[in-house]
Parts: structure tokens; C-alpha cells; sequence
């Protein structure tokens, strides 16, 4: 099944009203209040859920219990006076809270706005799938590329308010692994939880006609080989039409891991870009997620771009 263009929601209007969940890890209740100025001083409404400053009593990297950070995430998402549900952070625990999301209801609510990456991911591909709605790969709300990186700051902006104003994205370090040019469908995020996704119920199938983007922190570059591996037996790569690839913070010298995407990639036959700007990274560019899109990876070694068909939000 090849991969059709999802829903693309509104953009947001001066006094959008915008609710910040937590459906992962525990929120630094300093940072989150640093954000949401942030978000005040574009003119925003921020609502903050009632579970987001929670703590698990025995797990102390969740941001409270499964059930109250899925009631926050659904409320938010079924509440018609909220045009936008953000994430505070990512760490752990989407997984976990998934699948106690009533998807029903919240594809007849509509389509929304939808913000964040790394652990998010996991929600991510359950819009995509559950929903058929586009989502936004980018900065949360208590991170500090969010709150410290300009460069981040006015991607995510332009991207809620002004969409067309970005629909060309790549920072000057990102080159080509494997040279080409494909248009395919955007999908993906932090790679590991990608791969988790396996076999799950509900999960995504097939990315056949995908322009699959992705990153990661943490991985050494033997556990991303296993990562790629597993996706690759899986035959989850099979038919995608390019790779886009962001930061791998803290995943070992790069020249480790640059190894492994060429050895593990390069035999898809398929554009390879690499450090397009995105992710764990000081600067994390604001990535659509289910739209047409080109990447283009010169083989004279120019500047390489991933330029979405259409704005990010209708």
C-alpha cells in the first residue's frame, strides 16, 4: 500500500488557543513556565493540562500515570475551543499510553495542530494511521531548543502561522550520503521508537512511496545498526523513495554512525541526506509530517533540501 497525503489542520490565528500536554516524561516545572511566555509573546492562548506536572509515585521517568496523561492528550484533542495540542517534552512513555486513547473520537473531532518529537514519534504514527491527520515534527514547549535557539523558535512560529513561508527546509550543514532526487509522502521521527513500533497493533504496514525522515539520541552506532537492521528484516523500508536524516546526539563519534547509514541505507537505491536539521539538536527545524514533499541530494555536492508540495497547515 503505497502512502497517500494525510489531512493537513488549520493554521493558527493570533489569540489561538493552544493546550500544552505531557504524554512522556516529567516536565521541569521552571522550563515549561519559560515556554509558555514564549508562546504568550506570539500571541497565543496556552493552556496547560491538568497532568502535566505530575510525577509517577514508582516510575520516576513518566510524567504521571498512563491514564491521566491519555485523558490530557484526548481532552485536549476533543475540546473544540483548542486549535492546538503541543507537547511539553519527550523521554518516555507514549508507548505505554497509546492505545488507552480513544482514536474514534478523536478522528470525528477533527483535525488540530499537533507538535513534537523524539518519544512523541510514537503518537505521530498514531495519527497518522488512526486519524489519517498531519502532524508537526518539532520543538516542545520545555526543551531548550525551544526555548534557547532562535533559529528553532521562528521555524515552528512560521510554521504555525505563515506556512508557506517554510515549506523549503535544510540547514546549510546537510549533504548528500547517496545523490538523487525523489518526491515522496513524509513520515517518520527518532528511529528507535520506529522500530518499536513493529509489530504493534494498529501500527503503520506499509512506507511504500514514504520519504522517511529520522534521528535519534543516545543510540551507539552498533545499536543503530540493529535499529536499521530490524526495520530493513522487517521489510518497513521496503519501496520508501528517500531518507532525511537529522541529529544523532550523543550517538558516538559521527564518523561511527555516518558509517553505519551508508552501509545500512545505501543499498535502497534511494536519496540519502544527512544532517538536514532536525531532532535532538540545538537547532530543530519544524518537520511536516504526511505531505508530498521532494528531497533533493545533488551529486555536485550543493546545498540538499526537503520542499513540501503544499504549506505545512491549510
Amino acid at each position: 500500500m503505497t502512502l497517500k497525503p494525510l489531512t493537513r489542520p488549520a493554521r493558527l490565528r493570533p489569540g489561538a488557543r493552544v493546550a500544552v500536554v505531557a504524554p512522556s516524561g516529567p516536565v521541569p516545572a521552571e522550563r515549561l513556565d519559560a515556554g509558555l511566555d514564549l508562546l504568550r509573546g506570539w500571541d497565543l492562548d496556552p493552556v496547560v493540562a491538568p497532568h502535566v506536572l505530575d510525577g509517577h509515585p514508582a516510575l520516576g521517568y513518566l510524567a504521571g500515570s498512563d491514564e491521566g496523561r491519555a485523558r490530557d492528550l484526548q481532552d485536549a484533542w476533543c475540546d473544540p475551543s483548542v486549535d492546538a495540542v503541543l507537547c511539553a517534552r519527550g523521554g518516555y512513555g507514549a508507548h505505554r499510553m497509546v492505545d488507552l486513547l480513544d482514536w474514534t473520537a478523536m478522528r470525528a473531532a477533527g483535525p488540530k495542530v499537533f507538535v513534537g518529537y523524539s518519544d512523541i514519534t510514537a503518537l505521530h504514527e498514531a495519527f497518522a494511521v488512526r486519524t489519517g491527520i498531519s502532524t508537526l515534527h518539532g520543538p516542545m514547549v520545555a526543551t531548550e531548543p525551544f526555548l534557547k535557539d532562535s533559529a528553532t523558535q521562528e521555524s515552528l512560529r512560521a510554521t504555525l502561522f505563515e506556512p508557506e513561508s517554510v515549506r523549503t527546509l535544510g540547514l546549510e550543514s546537510a549533504t548528500a550520503l547517496v545523490p538523487g532526487r525523489s518526491r515522496g509522502i513524509t513520515y517518520g521521527g527518532c528511529v528507535s521508537l520506529l522500530a518499536a513500533d513493529i509489530g504493534a497493533a494498529h501500527a503503520r504496514r506499509s512506507a511504500r512511496g514514504g520519504l522517511l525522515i529520522m534521528e535519534d539520541v543516545g543510540e551507539d552506532p552498533y545499536r543503530i545498526d540493529r535499529i536499521l537492521t530490524q526495520l530493513l528484516r522487517a521489510g518497513a523500508l521496503d519501496g520508501i523513495s528517500g531518507v532525511a536524516c537529522g541529529s544523532w546526539v550523543d550517538c558516538g563519534p559521527y564518523e561511527g554512525v555516518r558509517a553505519v547509514l551508508v552501509d545500512r541505507l545505501g543499498g535502497l537505491g534511494v536519496p540519502v541526506v544527512e544532517e538536514l536539521g532536525f531532532g535532538h539538536s540545538p537547532t530543530a527545524l519544524t518537520i511536516p509530517l504526511g505531505v508530498p514533499a521532494v528531497l533533493d541530494a545533488p551529486e555536485d555536492g550543493g546545498r540538499c533540501t526537503l520542499t513540501a508540495d503544499l504549506p505545512a497547515l491549510a
